[in-house]
Parts: structure tokens; sequence; C-alpha cells
């Protein structure tokens, strides 16, 4: 995207905040955008339901044993996130649900938004997941349900065909397990032909600076997204994209992350500045939740003058994500802490040896 419409479009979102006239300051003007603990709360779409601006990453329960894991659930409720999320792929053998499903005890079941994934996209592989989650977490239904990893079109007509995974997500909706549809994906073919395939309440997609300052990466699938009323919660706000050759690896991770607090403010502010995204969920690591959170709490439009900063961050990174043909990262590490997102790991994790 040249940088001056990028400017352009910055610009509008920015402008949308003062004047009034955007999405958000019409859900604010209607009084649905509140603060919980200092930290903005948005509305998800059509679902009406009010999650903070910064969601838990349940895979982060896999890089810590179960006291660290529920210290950090408590703390990150205490400081305002009421929205986690989690996925049975996450760690080895459903580790981070079921420490998920430990740690939130004590908790009230009503003042928070819990969501869950599936990657099976048959209509029985689904059921089998999702009885299964529920067990782990603990819970008689879930806030958000959706598939997981979509990448092809392929997967998407699967999933929304005969005996796919739709056909559960709607019987379970009837049966009170399932209160709202989403999916994540990582490609934009995949997304947008989700989107047109089923009215889905949400997507969850890639919007990190560095990817979407070199190729826009994300760009189509919000337009999509508004088009079709769905809400869009980023992933991989805080990345900074891959590693380059010769750039220490402060964490065994498959992307790079920003570290320090100014730059994850301003990673935060503009993700959650794009057109329709509710909320963000940080990488997998409880002190990254916690600048994150820091980040939500400052939450104001991007200006001009941080975009250009953020630009020229972005010129020392190497992307993620290109618009297709696909190209991510070739060397996501192979151990329990790795991202089963990463798109050349599409099971769950294992360690080493």
């Amino acid at each position: 995207m040249e940088r001056r419409t990028f400017l352009k479009t910055v610009g509008t979102v920015a402008g949308s905040y003062a004047l009034g006239s955007g999405p958000l300051l019409r859900a604010q003007a209607a009084g649905l955008v509140r603060e919980h603990l200092g930290l903005p709360q948005r509305v998800l779409g059509r679902t009406g339901a009010r999650v903070s601006v910064v969601g838990f990453p349940g895979l982060a329960l896999a890089n810590y044993d179960q006291a660290q894991g529920t210290a950090g659930l408590h703390r990150a409720f205490d400081q305002g996130i009421n929205y986690f999320d989690v996925a049975p792929a996450y760690g080895k053998d459903g580790d981070a649900e079921i420490k998920m499903g430990i740690g939130l005890q004590g908790i009230d079941r009503s003042r928070i938004f819990l969501a869950c994934k599936t990657k099976m996209r048959d209509k029985d592989g689904a059921r089998m997941e999702l009885e299964r989650s529920l067990k782990r977490l603990k819970t008689d239904y879930f806030d958000l349900y959706q598939m997981h990893a979509i990448f092809t079109e392929d997967e998407v007509k699967q999933a929304l065909g005969p005996n796919g995974a739709l056909e559960t997500f709607l019987k379970a909706r009837d049966e009170g397990k399932i209160r709202h549809f989403g999916f994540s994906a990582h490609t934009t073919a995949g997304a947008v032909a989700a989107l047109n395939g089923f009215a889905f309440d949400c997507v969850m997609f890639p919007l990190s600076f560095v990817d979407y300052f070199d190729s826009g990466f994300g760009k189509a699938v919000i337009e999509s997204a508004t088009e079709k009323g769905a809400a869009v919660v980023a992933i991989k706000a805080l990345s900074k994209g891959s590693w380059p050759q010769g750039v220490e690896r402060t964490r065994r991770w498959w992307y790079r992350t920003t570290e320090e607090q100014k730059e994850t403010d301003l990673a935060v502010h503009f993700t959650l500045s794009l057109p329709g995204v509710v909320a963000a969920i940080p990488p997998s690591w409880l002190d990254l939740v916690d600048k994150a959170i820091e980040a939500g709490r400052s939450l104001r439009p991007i200006t001009e003058t941080e975009t250009l900063e953020l630009r020229r961050i972005a010129g020392d990174c190497q992307p993620l994500f290109r618009e297709e043909p696909r190209q991510v990262a070739a060397d996501c590490p192979r151990d329990h802490h790795i991202d089963p997102d990463c798109p050349h790991h599409p099971g769950a994790a294992t360690p080493v040896g």
C-alpha cells in the first residue's frame, strides 16, 4: 500500500473517532462501550457482547505450570480482561484447555466471555472436540465457538457442506452449548470464502503493522468482514515479523514481538484503530499480556506521527505473511513453545526429544 494511501486511511479512521461518525463512536454514544478496571470494552459486532479490547491468549498456559497459569488468568481478569480464548490444539494433549478450566475457577462465569475452537472440519469430529472442550473448561457453554486455523477454500467447503462442522455448530447452538459462531484464518482466500459461505459473527485474522505496511495483508479481510457484518479480532498484533538472520532470539517463538512498552502501545493502538477491529489477542507470554493490557488502557486513535514511527520500525522488520501466493516464515520452533497456528505446524505442539 502506498504511504499516502495508508495515511489517508488511518486519518479517516482517526477522524471518525474525533467526529463521532464511526461505528465505535456511535456505539459509545449508545452506551455500548465501557471501561472495566481501566481497560476499554467494545461490542463484538452483532453478538451484542461487550469484550475487553485485549483478550487472554490461552496458548500462554502451555508455557507455564498450573500455579503460574492460574495466577496469570486471575491477574488478567483483575486488570480488566473478560475475553478468554483457548483451543484444544494449544499445548500437548489439551494442556492449555485443562489449565484454563482449573485456573478460571473462582471467577464468576457470567462475567467472562469464553471462546474456544475446533480444527475438525467434519460433524462428528467437531462434536467430539466441542464436548471434550466443554468438560475441560468446566463450563456448560461457550460464548464463541470457532473453526480454527482455516487456510484453504476446500476446508471451508468441507466444514460448511453436508456432514460438516457447521452442522455441529448449529445443533449445539440449539442445545445452548454455543452462543455465537466464528473462525480464525491465516489466508485471505480462506477467510473470504468462510465469510461468503456463512454469516459468521466473528473472524480472527493476523493484523500486525509490519504485514499491513508490507502488503496490506488483512485489508481485504477487514473489508469483507465489514460488508458481511462480522466483527474482527486481531491476532499477531504485536508481531515484528520473522526473525532476521543474526538477531538474537529473545523468546523461543516463531516470530519476533514488540518488547518495549512504547512499541507495544503503538502496535496495539495501530491494530485497534483499524476499522471493524474490536479486540486483539497478544502473543502467548504472560509478560506480553501485561504489556498489552497497559497499551489497551491508554487506547486512543493512532496518529499520523505515530504511524510514521511504526513505518520506520517496520522498515527493519521482515513480514510473516504476504498476500497469495502465501509466504510465511519457515523456521518455527519445534517444541512445546510453538504456536500451533504457525502454518508449518497445523497439529498440536509436542516437546522435542
